[in-house]
C-alpha cells in the first residue's frame, strides 16, 4: 500500500481511496476546505468543519461521512483514523492502517506551530508518511508566532496614530481567522470583506468565535483595521480606502519582494504551514522509515531527508494552488 499520482490528485494504491483529489472521485479524503482541496465527490470522508466549508463554498456534499478526531472506522480491510492537522479549523491528517498493523498517514497541509483557531497538531506515528512540502526548502524559517503577532500589531498601531486605515490581507479561509482572533482580543475593531466576514461566522457556530468584527461594506471607520481577500485588492477593490497602508501576512513573506509579489507595502511571515525546520522534526516524530514528499519544494525537502539518513522521495511535480 503507497500513494501515487493521478491526473485528479492522490491516490491510495489498492483502495478505492483518492487523497484530496482535485476532481470528482467516487470517494476522496479531504483534509481541509481550502480550494486547492476539494471537489464535488460522490463521497466525502472528513471533519464536520471541512464538510461545513466545502458546502460553503461548493453548496451541499454529497454522502458525507463526518469524522471525528481519533475515532478510527473501517474501509473494508483498512482503519482509517483522523488525527488534527493544525492548518486551519477541522484541518486533518489521515491515517490508514493495514490489516497486518502496517500504517500509513497523508498529512495534508500541515501546520506544528500553536494556533488560536486551529485544533493542535498532534503527531500520527506510521511506517509510511506523505507529507506536504510547501515550505520544504531551507530557507524557510519563519520567527515564532507571537514574535510576528507582535510586529502586525506594532505596524497597525503606527498606522492608525497617522489617521491611515490600515488592511491586511490574508485568505478568506484560515489566515485571516487567525490573525482577526489574535488582534480582538487585543482590543483592535476589525472590519471583514464579505467573503472573510461569512467564513468568521462558520467559525463562530462551530465554537470559535471572533469578537470586535462587522462585514465591510464600502467603508472603514476610523480607527478600524480592514480584512480583505489578496486577490481582490489587486483587482482594485481597495480603491474607495484612502489613505491607506497595506500588509500582506504569508509565508511567502520570507522571500525577497515578498510585498510587492501581492502589490502591499509590507509583508509579514504569518504562515499556517509547518516551516522546513518543523517539516524536518516532524517527520523524524513520526517514526517513519518511508517519506513521501508531495507539492511546493518536495524535491528540497526529500533531498534534505536523505541527507540525515531517512529514505524519503518526492512525488510528482510539485504544485500549490490558490487557496478558498
Amino acid at each position: 500500500m503507497s500513494v501515487e499520482l493521478r491526473r485528479n490528485g492522490l491516490h491510495l494504491t489498492g483502495t478505492p481511496l483518492s487523497l484530496d483529489a482535485k476532481r470528482k472521485s467516487p470517494l476522496s479524503f479531504v483534509s481541509h476546505g481550502h480550494s486547492d482541496h476539494i471537489a464535488r465527490h460522490e463521497s466525502t470522508i472528513a471533519t464536520e468543519a471541512t464538510l461545513r466549508f466545502m458546502a460553503h463554498r461548493l453548496g451541499p456534499v454529497r454522502s458525507p461521512l463526518s469524522v471525528p478526531f481519533r475515532r478510527p472506522f473501517e474501509l473494508g480491510p483498512l482503519t482509517l483514523e483522523l488525527l488534527p492537522a493544525g492548518h486551519i479549523l477541522g484541518s486533518a491528517q489521515l491515517r490508514v492502517t493495514r490489516a497486518d498493523g502496517r500504517r500509513i498517514v497523508y498529512t495534508g497541509d500541515l501546520n506544528t506551530a500553536p494556533s488560536l483557531t486551529a485544533e493542535a497538531t498532534e503527531v500520527a506515528t506510521c511506517d509510511t508518511l506523505v507529507i506536504e512540502s510547501t515550505f520544504g526548502h531551507p530557507r524557510y524559517r519563519f520567527p515564532p508566532r507571537p514574535e510576528v503577532l507582535g510586529q502586525v500589531e506594532t505596524w497597525l498601531r503606527a498606522q492608525l496614530s497617522r489617521d491611515v486605515t490600515p488592511v491586511l490581507l490574508g485568505y478568506p479561509l484560515g489566515k485571516s481567522q487567525e490573525a482577526m482572533k489574535h488582534l480582538a482580543v487585543r482590543g483592535f475593531q476589525l472590519v471583514a470583506h464579505p467573503s472573510i466576514f461569512e467564513v468568521a461566522g462558520l467559525y463562530a457556530e462551530l465554537g470559535v468565535p471572533i469578537e470586535n468584527l462587522r462585514c465591510y461594506e464600502g467603508k472603514v471607520a476610523p480607527g478600524e483595521v480592514l480584512f480583505f481577500p489578496p486577490h481582490l485588492a489587486r483587482g482594485g477593490g481597495l480603491a474607495p480606502i484612502w489613505p491607506r497602508a497595506t500588509a500582506v501576512l504569508t509565508g511567502w513573506a520570507m522571500d525577497p519582494g515578498g510585498a510587492r509579489r501581492y502589490g502591499a507595502d509590507v509583508a509579514f511571515p504569518l504562515s499556517d504551514h509547518a516551516d522546513f525546520p518543523s517539516l524536518m522534526r516532524y517527520v523524524k516524530d513520526t517514526g517513519a522509515r518511508d517519506v513521501i514528499t508531495c507539492h511546493g519544494f518536495a524535491q528540497e525537502l526529500a533531498q534534505a531527508l536523505r541527507d540525515v539518513g531517512t529514505d524519503a522521495r518526492p512525488l510528482g511535480k510539485p504544485q500549490q494552488m490558490t487557496l478558498f
